[in-house]
């Protein structure tokens, strides 16, 4: 249990600098930041809401950038677990990210972005539900989320698990520590853990996101990421 920490702190733990996924998270930005560069040349300003993100997340960019661009970054999440945030350039509010009609009128914002976290939405309708929010809400979106087809499943740091059927992960996940996840001993734990993760391939992505441009993120030639981005002048 103690090996399978360590490799999930050198490798998924976003809180570690050095570790490979924060290394892809900053390798991953340009598309970002050059919607960020058009949103500001566009308005003089950019209004950007991150649906499930927090403001740590954001020390990816570099550090003047939130500044020179005058970025205003709008954070959502479903529960306010987060902590404040500084309010110069954050806010953050409560909500449902698949159901925000109510909370945000179409294109409030200038660039919506979303780092790995419509395969914890729920089941399809629900994904359809957040993809549909997404495009609506701004006229430029970024969207990521982990490759079904890349043989190592990043939530639970475990080669070949999200292969596996069901009922074998939820066994798995009763009986070790699994990444950054402890193991749920109780049943009901079990397959809760097991299903807060749907991933996607790219199929699947492109159907939510007609619209959008498909960036295959690679390690070593295998697809380990996918990305959607829709710029403004396909808006």
């Amino acid at each position: 249990m103690g090996l399978t920490r360590s490799v999930a702190k050198r490798f998924v733990d976003y809180g570690n600098p050095d570790s490979l996924a924060s290394r892809f998270r900053r390798r991953r930005i340009g598309p970002l930041l050059d919607l960020v560069r058009e949103a500001h040349a566009r308005y003089g300003r950019v209004r950007l809401l991150d649906i499930g993100g927090t403001q740590v997340y954001w020390t990816i960019l570099p550090a003047n950038i939130l500044h020179d661009y005058n970025v205003r970054i709008t954070l959502v999440n479903s529960s306010d677990g987060d902590g404040p945030v500084d309010n110069e350039r954050f806010s953050s509010i409560t909500a449902d990210g698949c159901d925000l009609k109510e909370v945000f009128p179409d294109r409030a914002f200038d660039v919506v972005h979303s780092n790995s976290v419509i395969e914890h939405v729920g089941n399809w309708q629900r994904m359809s539900a957040f993809a549909a929010q997404v495009r609506r809400l701004a006229p430029a979106y970024f969207v990521q989320t982990p490759n079904f087809w890349f043989p190592v499943e990043p939530h639970f740091m475990s080669p070949l698990f999200h292969w596996l059927p069901e009922p074998v992960r939820v066994a798995l996940v009763r009986r070790f520590d699994l990444g950054n996840r402890k193991r749920q001993p109780e049943v009901g734990r079990a397959v809760e853990e097991v299903e807060s993760v749907r991933l996607l391939n790219k199929h699947m992505l492109t159907f939510l996101f007609p619209d959008g441009r498909l960036i295959v993120e690679r390690v070593m030639a295998l697809p380990k990421s996918l990305i959607v981005v829709r710029g403004f002048d396909a808006a």
